[in-house]
């Protein structure tokens, strides 16, 4: 579960643009994270009251997007749902396929006082 030290990395990020910035307090911290990403969410928000504890962070609300996860079919240059339809194109069944967006992770925006 790596998870948790992506988060931990997290904080750290958010605790220097606080630092840097003169925060006193985070309200609420977003995330984006890609379909396809390694990072799963439900782990993110389960872990996040650890990773957070006795920092800038503590007390604050995790808020997860997800980003979807889309592909380009090379072939006929149908632009589709990658997972949706099992990373086969839609219109020529092709498997040439470059995926466009769906592994991104971001720190979105920091809700603070």
């Amino acid at each position: 579960m790596h998870e948790i030290g992506v988060l931990m990395e997290v904080v750290k990020s958010v605790e220097r643009y606080a630092a840097e910035n003169e925060v006193e307090s985070i309200v609420t911290l977003v995330l984006q994270i890609g379909e396809l990403s390694s990072m799963i969410p439900k782990y993110m928000k389960s872990l996040y009251p650890v990773a957070v504890e006795g920092t800038i962070l503590d007390g604050s609300e995790l808020n997860i997007e997800i980003l979807p996860a889309n592909g380009l079919c090379k072939s006929c240059n149908k632009v589709f749902k990658f997972l949706e339809y099992e990373g086969r194109c839609p219109i020529c069944n092709g498997r040439n396929i470059e995926v466009l967006s769906g592994k991104e992770f971001f720190i979105k925006e920091i809700v603070c006082y």
